[in-house]
């Protein structure tokens, strides 16, 4: 039994967290993936903390591919780089439009060694848009996108001051489209022989993954009722033991609040005046709010709450911080966690894979490379001598160092 994707060969040109969580997906699937790194080395590699020279943003995102560092302004370079490209099944790239070009190595320059390659490049506007050379990251997608504007509108008063969201959507939802794009193509290219070329936009897929989009852009007033299945408005509740948890779903929404009712045993409340309408549950929402939280303070078992709660078609859960999620016994039985080799003589703990393949199997958790560290390994399999390794070496075109910030070899 083999990994889905065993025996592709990934060429990677990423850095920092979109590009990177792409080709990372496709290394956990099978795929051979092998990372280009300039001289300036990925930035992830300082992404905080450290442990002892390997930044763990850059672990989350790369373990498991080889490195080879190389600087493309040196002929010989482009040259060892376009032959690895000659070879690949996939290349990923998410640099500023026009980069690659530059060095020779658009899509437009593979083909013509390798028309069946797949190419994707992911950038924040798209390849030949008027907004191509904006310079694009996940706050400022966000912010054009509408994803911050949403996030303000739902605190509202009680934001102190105007926050962005605490994670970069934008970068990994992207990272994750341009492996479906890249997945797509294989299948296409298995039924005709032909590669293709794939432009991946992150504020595209911000408004492709908003599940509110459709709702928001048709601008119909839902008198009073929350939008989207009132997934946005779910609240936050204590129990006795001080413990916190959500309920999914705004008991303001119609069928929700019916549910709501039903959870509590409370048919009473659905013939109170005060919550006959969704706009008058919005007026009233506070005292409709403590009743719900006399009722959670009657339980002291969380799995009782936990059935009678799913008896209603609701769902519940605790407020749990991810170092107390990695503790639960439900992680370890999918592998939800895994130990990743730090480089510092350790290990350290990483997300393990979403997905279980009834035949297939996983590649175990790879180690992260320090940079350049396959540098002679990559080029000895394109049969070039080791003198003319040692050659490139000196003449700094092939870099290697452990240290983000440190000399090279």
């Amino acid at each position: 039994m083999s990994a889905p994707l065993e025996g592709l060969r990934v060429i990677d040109f990423t850095r920092v967290l979109a590009g990177p969580h792409c080709t990372k997906t496709l290394r956990d699937l099978g795929a051979t993936v092998t990372k280009i790194e300039p001289p300036s080395g990925d930035l992830g590699r300082v992404g905080l903390p450290l442990v002892g020279d390997m930044g763990l943003y850059f672990v989350q995102q790369n373990a498991g591919k080889r490195n080879l560092s190389l600087d493309l302004n040196w002929v010989e370079g482009r040259e060892i780089t376009m032959e690895l490209c000659r070879d690949a099944d996939v290349i990923v790239e998410n640099f500023r439009p026009g980069t690659l070009k530059r060095f020779g190595l658009s899509y437009e320059d593979v083909r013509e060694l390798n028309p069946r390659v797949i190419y994707a490049s992911l950038s924040g506007y798209g390849q030949a848009t008027s907004w191509r050379n904006r310079p694009a990251f996940a706050p400022t997608v966000h912010g054009e996108t509408g994803l911050t504007a949403i996030v303000q509108r739902h605190f509202g008063e009680a934001l102190s001051e105007p926050r962005n969201d605490a994670c970069s959507h934008a970068d990994v939802y992207t990272g994750l489209q341009g492996v479906i794009g890249i997945l797509a193509a294989l299948h296409d290219r298995n039924r005709t022989g032909k590669g293709q070329y794939i432009d991946v936009s992150m504020a595209a897929t911000m408004l492709a993954v908003n599940e509110r989009a459709g709702a928001l852009l048709s601008g119909i007033d839902t008198d009073g009722e929350p939008i989207a299945l009132s997934a946005n408005e779910s609240h936050i509740f204590e129990l006795p033991d001080g413990r916190r948890l959500t309920i999914a779903g705004s008991p303001i929404y119609t069928p929700m609040f019916t549910r709501y009712c039903a959870m509590m045993r409370r048919n009473d409340l659905r013939k109170d005046p005060r919550y006959a309408t969704a706009n008058l549950r919005r007026q009233n929402l506070q005292p409709l709010l403590t009743e719900v939280r006399a009722w959670l303070m009657t339980f002291n078992d969380l799995e009782q709450l936990q059935a009678q709660v799913s008896e209603a078609g609701l769902a519940v859960g605790l407020i749990r911080s991810l170092a107390e999620f990695a503790e639960m016994d439900w992680v370890k039985e999918w592998g939800a966690v895994v130990e990743v080799d730090d480089r510092a003589g350790g290990t350290t703990r990483m997300p393990g894979n979403p997905w279980i393949f009834s035949r297939s199997v996983l590649p175990p958790p790879g180690v992260p490379a320090f940079q350049g560290e396959h540098n002679e390994e990559i080029l000895a399999e394109r049969n070039i001598a080791p003198g003319r390794i040692k050659d490139l070496q000196l003449r700094k075109v092939l870099l290697s160092r452990r240290s983000p910030t440190g000399s090279f070899d």
